[in-house]
């Protein structure tokens, strides 16, 4: 596949991945948006998913790490909707859902589109902060990440 146009193309070439190729382009979305969120138990997450070597209780530790960050962002927020901080609320969810042990994922789930749509809503949540309104690119990017990662397979 030389290129990703659609949805459709998207979520059909994520749902052909296993487990660790899921975890390992869910990174990459990751990645594109991760300068909305500082936070260094998201940043432990990635490195979580680069290693084949983490064992699994090591896996529920990180796993553990970057939800408490998720929560702790979402609730930030406050009333007045911080909408940077919401942003961040979304890039450590789907920083979450690369590093969730396998034995908690469902066999209808697929983490790499998870971490897809909670990095569009982090990148969402910026150009609205920023006044933009509610455009972004987020969406285009991902279709092109995912296809300089099918190339590598």
């Amino acid at each position: 596949m030389s290129s990703i146009t659609n949805e459709t193309e998207f979520k059909n070439a994520l749902d052909q991945l296993t487990l660790a190729q899921q975890r390992r382009v869910g990174a990459l979305f990751v990645e594109n948006v991760l300068t909305l969120c500082d936070d260094y138990r998201v940043k432990n997450a990635l490195n979580a998913t680069k290693t084949t070597e983490i064992t699994p209780d090591e896996l529920i530790a990180v796993c553990r790490s970057a939800k408490t960050a998720s929560i702790e962002r979402f609730t930030q927020c406050g009333k007045d909707v911080d909408w940077l901080g919401q942003a961040g609320h979304f890039v450590a969810a789907a920083s979450v859902a690369c590093v969730t042990p396998a034995n908690q994922i469902k066999p209808t789930d697929n983490i790499a589109w998870t971490a897809a749509m909670h990095g569009r809503m982090a990148r969402m949540c910026e150009t609205i902060a920023a006044g933009e309104g509610s455009e972004n690119q987020e969406t285009q990017q991902q279709y092109q990440i995912l296809a300089r990662f099918l190339e590598t397979l």
